[in-house]
């Protein structure tokens, strides 16, 4: 949700290498394409709003209103909705640190997926407690639920995180440590989304060029990093930056072949 959704189109545009497009998601909505395949999507915050510009990972469910009484009964606070939007109903809501998430009840757009080699590459959560996010979020969002379709969530030991996996693919990592009291943003409670790119340098040099700046970065060597070897690809670097009006998101090269 950005406050010139033009100016942000132009940013991603420029430096993910995106295409737009209309959607049936409502009016001021609109869809960045990587190579066809749809990516994610750039709406307009209204004016009267005082909420950061940010990047929010929705989530699908089945009934938004049983997903946000789950949400309530087990102390996350809904915000806004469950509402109509365009072919659906949708919600935006907090986890009991403060992380903000959205959950959609609906028809999505076609193709739209997580992991695939156009989708964004993964999403993290750093929030203070992986163990009892983990357990929030399964209860709410039917994680590890047994059927068939769902999620696997399973504690990787070699990093201390707990990965979300769909289909034997990793699309989403929770991560402990974060401080809701922490003075900087990028640092609290928080859901970061990862986009893959054709050359992370190219694109970090694009994003400053148009008044963005990077937060972050890591290459191999670092410490224990986003790919490993029980993921289906190797993410060398990863850097975060931050768009021309504050919103923070990952970027990562190509896809490699998993190590064994």
């Amino acid at each position: 949700m950005a406050r010139d959704p033009a100016a942000s189109q132009a940013f991603y545009a420029a430096v993910l290498g995106w295409q737009f497009g209309s959607a049936r998601l409502g009016d001021g909505f609109t869809v960045g394409f990587s190579d066809g395949v749809p990516v994610a999507g750039i709406g307009a915050l209204p004016p009267a709003v005082t909420a950061p510009v940010a990047w929010t990972p929705y989530f699908a469910v089945d009934d938004a209103d049983v997903t946000a009484a789950r949400i309530r009964e087990r102390s996350g606070t809904v915000a806004v909705g469950p509402l109509a939007f365009g072919t659906g109903r949708a919600a935006l809501a907090s986890d009991r640190d403060g992380a903000v998430f959205g959950i959609w009840q609906g028809d999505a757009i076609p193709d739209w997926g997580m992991g695939a080699e156009a989708a964004p590459a993964w999403l993290e959560l750093r929030t203070r407690d992986a163990f009892d996010a983990a357990i929030f979020y399964g209860e709410v969002l039917e994680w590890a639920c047994g059927q068939s379709g769902c999620c696997e969530v399973a504690y990787v030991e070699a990093d201390n995180r707990i990965q979300l996996r769909h289909a034997g693919r990793t699309v989403a990592r929770l991560h402990g440590g974060s401080l809701a009291a922490a003075p900087d943003p990028s640092l609290r409670p928080r859901w970061h989304v990862h986009f893959r790119v054709p050359d992370v340098e190219t694109a970090v040099k694009a994003a400053t060029g148009l008044g963005g700046g990077t937060v972050s970065s890591t290459r191999p060597g670092d410490g224990p990093g986003p790919g490993t070897a029980s993921d289906s690809g190797l993410f060398p670097h990863e850097v975060t930056l931050r768009d021309p009006e504050g919103a923070l998101f990952g970027i990562v090269g190509p896809a490699g072949r998993a190590r064994s």
